[in-house]
């Protein structure tokens, strides 16, 4: 078709008619210009969703995948330090939010619609396709030729810079996308960070629930011996009975919470639920000062909404472009009853009734939007920040009293109680009341632990990371 077409462009050049020439020339270069066209679209292939594949996959994956080992070393050649990542011994938190940042779903997700925009990049600002248009018409009534035949190719020139401003508004949105999945990274690390602290003091609870049912053990054995003595009334012995029953129906309780907490940590870490993973509890983590300074500069957020307003700007601007006008020419010929007949297009509209009015108006209010958003976020991040370093300090208050005169008292009380009992001159009541407040004290301790390190963490998240950059990418 090709060499046809090429053939009848190059004999039309021959004949003596100068515009019936061109006419044909018009109408050769428009169909060349069409199938060629067509020749380089992409047709579309079916890919099918595979769940057994995929399933496979996800139950094979482990903590120490070459995926994971490559991304740790990533971190190491941009932070300079050595991580000793090794999760054969168990699973600690700082190993886990590497993984979790691997291999969760979510961020998984984000990463892709972050691609999304960054092919937009690669094909934004370029010019309009040209057109090209063909008209056939026959006269109904008798003439020698009835066939009237016309053509013409036109071309879009972008005078008004519209291109410029499309390839710098897709990479506005692009920078945005992946601050929206920096930002997801570390939603992802503080969910973590903070469903690891919730499981590690119920850990914590449950061994010290331990503790206090292996000391039951031997004073149930004691009293009832006492009891069938006549040392002490059998209601007394009973009720430590009853409350080692209590304290063993709290140890079940507290396993199955930690079964399915277990769980939702695999969930956020991307594994599945047989995954050869040991998890390693830690109830401590970083303290941190708290700073605007570095809130306003590093939180993720706060990046985002920076990017997004950008976003606004360049859109704005290619509202306000889109009162320019762009120039349309091309050339367009016509052979009517045998004469030939030749010509240039040109359309250019002028913007003098609506010039983009409303499309500018509209740009300047989301843009504003925008501005509050940021202004607005930032206001409520550091009223947080201030809300949480009073509950921080209130909390180290109330960790020191209770480690530094609370703990010290009940201990001692449970102590002089079994002494008094073992001498035979104790009431058996104090002592498992003794015992039940130094469990109740400990638990509390736990709890104030929980709560400091959820605030160190809560302000951790608002502070953000130094310099964090996703550098993960799907392929």
């Amino acid at each position: 078709m090709k060499k046809i077409i090429l053939k009848h462009l190059g004999s039309a050049w021959m004949n003596k008619d100068r515009a019936s020439q061109a006419v044909k020339c018009i109408m050769a270069v428009s169909t060349l210009v069409s199938l060629c066209g067509c020749q380089g679209l992409q047709k579309f292939q079916k890919q099918p969703l595979d769940l057994p594949s995929h399933s496979s996959k996800w139950l094979n994956q482990a903590p120490d995948t070459d995926l994971v080992m490559d991304f740790v070393k990533q971190i190491e050649t941009r932070s300079g330090k050595f991580t000793s990542f090794n999760p054969s011994n168990g699973v600690s938190l700082s190993e886990a939010e590497m993984i979790a940042l691997v291999y969760n779903p979510d961020l998984r997700v984000a990463r892709l619609k972050a691609n999304v925009a960054a092919a937009t990049v690669k094909h934004a600002g370029l010019w309009d396709d040209p057109k090209v248009s063909f008209d056939v018409l026959k006269v109904t009534n008798s003439v020698p030729k009835p066939w009237t035949i016309g053509s013409s190719i036109s071309l879009t020139v972008p005078l008004s810079g519209r291109l410029r401003v499309e390839k710098s508004q897709a990479k506005a949105v692009m920078h945005a996308e992946l601050d929206r999945v920096a930002e997801e990274e570390w939603r992802v690390s503080r969910d973590l960070e903070k469903k690891w602290l919730a499981w590690s003091a119920l850990q914590s609870e449950l061994d010290q629930t331990k503790n206090v049912v292996s000391t039951l053990d031997s004073i149930v054995k004691s009293s009832k011996l006492l009891a069938e003595q006549g040392e002490i009334p059998k209601t007394e012995a009973n009720l430590f009975m009853i409350e080692q029953t209590s304290q063993k129906l709290e140890i079940d309780r507290l396993r199955g919470e930690l079964l399915a907490m277990e769980q939702e940590i695999r969930g956020l870490m991307g594994l599945s639920p047989s995954a050869p993973v040991k998890l390693v509890s830690t109830l401590s983590v970083k303290s941190w000062i708290p700073s605007n300074r570095r809130l306003a500069v590093n939180n993720p957020s706060l990046n985002r909404l920076r990017s997004e307003y950008k976003v606004a700007e360049y859109d704005l601007l290619s509202e306000i472009r889109k009162q320019y006008p762009d120039l349309e020419i091309g050339a367009q010929g016509e052979k009517d009853q045998g004469q030939s007949s030749i010509g240039f297009l040109g359309v250019i509209p002028i913007p003098s009734l609506n010039a983009n009015r409303g499309g500018i108006a509209e740009a300047k209010v989301k843009r504003q939007v925008a501005q509050a958003a940021f202004e607005t976020e930032y206001e409520r991040y550091v009223g947080r920040l201030a809300a949480l370093k009073s509950r921080k300090n209130a909390l180290s208050v109330q960790n020191a009293t209770m480690r530094k005169i609370l703990i010290p008292m009940v201990d001692q009380q449970l102590i002089d109680a079994k002494k008094l009992i073992s001498l035979g001159e104790g009431d058996s009541l104090v002592l498992l009341e003794s015992l039940i407040r130094a469990h109740e004290a400990k638990l509390k301790i736990i709890d104030i632990q929980l709560k400091k390190s959820q605030v160190e963490s809560d302000i951790r998240f608002l502070l953000g990371p130094t310099n964090h950059k996703s550098v993960i990418t799907n392929k």
